[in-house]
């Protein structure tokens, strides 16, 4: 009988510990409106915290390995296009070798972002591939108007990205989703679901058949959109299926904007209250034993994470 080996994760380029405060990127330059910003100090200090963070995140917590397919899904948003940038200047010099492609959905959204991310795309050198799937069309029929098709409309993409990735021979499914969106994701479940819950770095479809990894989780959100402005992304415009952003999110936003002017690290705080859970130190019965007093209480291994919805 042969012992079965734990592969164990390949060291990544060595990126300096997550700070709290982030001082030298409020300092980086924004670029004007139809204006090119020549490369200064401080946005070279920019860009270098965006890329060594994600390959910290890649790192801690195994995102890609050896032979990967990297599927980098383009939204037309400022994350997604930051996302794709970084991978591809890991690309050259991570320890272990992978592809990139990168996948948008033409949802068929009247309007939409599609010919300005294909233009985009198409001038990038990189592979890519448009999915055309009209769920627009589904929306409206099953969506009464004026009410939110947020959680419809991500469910039915994130059907088309698992079914498309597997046709493409991807592995990885990487999403553009920041620490912010951790947050905001775990403070709306708390307040408006009354549960603990938030965005996994990596997470395994119900089948199995499809990992989604979130290489960006160590990035704030203002980074990215500073990094966006620099490089001057075609960027989508916001609200373009009329339906509005979730009122709740935006609620939460609001509030998370309000700490920042006023607290340095909460939102850092927050996203690391994440990856530091006491079970014990909680009441949830499904992840402690509380009856079994004589052992002092007793971990229960917690159900197979699933896909992440909020509420």
């Amino acid at each position: 009988m042969t012992d079965t080996v734990e592969e164990k994760p390949v060291a990544w380029p060595a990126a300096p510990k997550m700070t709290k405060s982030g001082e030298d990127n409020k300092k980086c330059v924004e670029a004007a409106p139809g204006r090119h910003v020549k490369a200064s100090v401080s946005v070279r200090k920019l860009e270098k915290r965006i890329v060594r963070l994600t390959a910290q995140a890649i790192a801690d917590y195994d995102m890609i390995r050896e032979g990967d397919k990297v599927m980098v899904a383009i939204s037309g948003g400022k994350d997604s296009y930051v996302l794709l940038e970084v991978l591809r200047k890991l690309q050259a010099r991570a320890p272990v070798h992978f592809d990139i492609i990168a996948v948008h959905v033409n949802q068929h959204i009247p309007g939409g972002p599609t010919p300005i991310v294909e233009k985009f795309l198409a001038g990038a050198g990189v592979p890519y591939h448009i999915e055309d799937q009209d769920t627009n069309s589904i929306i409206e029929r099953l969506i009464p108007s004026g009410k939110n098709v947020c959680s419809l409309c991500a469910r039915l993409r994130r059907g088309i990205l698992y079914r498309v990735a597997k046709e493409l021979g991807c592995t990885k499914i990487a999403l553009g989703h920041q620490m912010d969106d951790v947050v905001s994701t775990l403070l709306l479940n708390m307040f408006y679901g009354g549960r603990i819950k938030a965005m996994p770095p990596v997470l395994f479809s119900d089948d199995h058949n499809n990992t989604v990894i979130r290489p960006l989780i160590y990035v704030r959100e203002y980074e990215n959109l500073k990094w966006a402005k620099i490089q001057e992304y075609p960027l989508a415009p916001k609200d373009l299926c009329g339906a509005g952003e979730n009122k709740k999110r935006r609620e939460i936003k609001e509030l998370m904007a309000e700490w920042d002017r006023k607290y340095d690290s909460r939102i850092y705080n927050l996203f690391m209250s994440t990856t530091r859970v006491s079970p014990s130190q909680l009441a949830d019965k499904t992840l402690w034993n509380f009856f079994n007093r004589e052992a002092g209480g007793v971990r229960i291994a917690p159900e197979a994470p699933g896909d992440d919805d909020d509420v």
